[in-house]
């Protein structure tokens, strides 16, 4: 890929990944075809941090209805990175600390 900001799309922010903020897991949806250490060094890159670890998962489209016509919503990648003891990503700090 050619930009790290073409690499991680956009921060999940849901009940179950503010949970695993407290163990230094952060997710992130990110790109089709991104490795894990692609994904690894754009987080490096735009948070100043370092990754020790990156998980990634395909989140399987469901079934959803719009009054009489089926369809099913998008496949993504999920990622969720583990940073090293110490690093946070400030943007979900200050949210996580407002709890």
């Amino acid at each position: 890929m050619n930009s790290v900001y073409n690499v991680i799309i956009r921060p999940i922010v849901t009940e179950r990944s503010f949970d695993l903020m407290s163990n230094n897991k952060y997710t992130f949806e990110v790109a089709a075809n991104a490795p894990k250490e692609e994904i690894a060094d754009a987080i490096e890159k735009i948070f100043d941090v370092k990754v020790v670890k990156v998980n990634t998962m395909w989140v399987k489209p469901k079934t959803k209805r719009v009054r009489y016509v089926a369809g099913q919503t998008r496949r993504w990648k999920k990622a969720i990175v583990t940073l090293a003891e110490g690093d946070t990503i400030e943007v979900f700090g200050q949210q996580a600390a407002q709890e």
